[in-house]
């Protein structure tokens, strides 16, 4: 990623408006990653972590949100991942992440700027320590219904925003789906 990138996005944090206590506290902690690591963007990253990127994507009717059912943690989540040295910056990331899942190249970015920030613990694995992700979370609209679920995810499936809390999900993806309620209430 760009060197320019680190400061748009830096400005972008300070910009974004957290929607409630929780996201607060994950916005300080990422502006506090983003101050005090080398390279915050490097999956290397591990103390505490590095930063993804990923996608909130709303059917073209805005009446469905796309999940992805992540294959190691068995949950349905909003497409995203690492960000790589060759993503523009974060949008580039997580469109290319969407594209890469689901295979949905053409997006309309709603957010403007950051829709939603969250850290979570990543448990560790063989070659990775336990270390955190500080997922910047995009608000999209896709041009169609029709995707491919692509080979490093388990399934994926448009979910009605109205039954998002049935769906087998986590706290993260019911709070940023309350947001997207209260953006297109009475067209959602």
């Amino acid at each position: 990623m760009r060197k320019s990138a680190r400061l748009e996005f830096g400005k972008l944090l300070r910009e974004m408006h957290p929607a409630d206590s929780t996201e607060e506290l994950h916005l300080k902690r990422m502006q506090g990653l983003l101050a005090r690591a080398t390279d915050p963007f490097s999956r290397q990253n591990f103390e505490p972590g590095h930063f993804t990127a990923s996608a909130f994507v709303l059917a073209p009717q805005r009446d469905a949100l796309l999940l992805i059912l992540h294959r190691k943690l068995g949950l349905w989540l909003q497409p995203g991942g690492h960000i790589e040295a060759t993503d523009r910056d974060l949008i580039a990331a997580a469109r290319r992440e969407v594209a890469e899942e689901v295979g949905l190249p053409e997006l309309e970015l709603l957010s403007g700027g950051i829709f939603d920030v969250d850290v979570h613990r990543i448990p560790g694995r063989k070659n990775e320590p336990e270390h955190e992700h500080f997922d910047i979370r995009f608000l999209f609209r896709a041009s169609t219904r029709d995707f491919v679920a692509g080979h490093e995810i388990a399934g994926a499936k448009w979910v009605p925003v109205t039954e998002i809390g049935e769906a087998h999900s986590d706290p993260s993806v019911l709070r940023a789906t309350k947001k997207i309620e209260r953006i297109y209430r009475g067209t959602a």
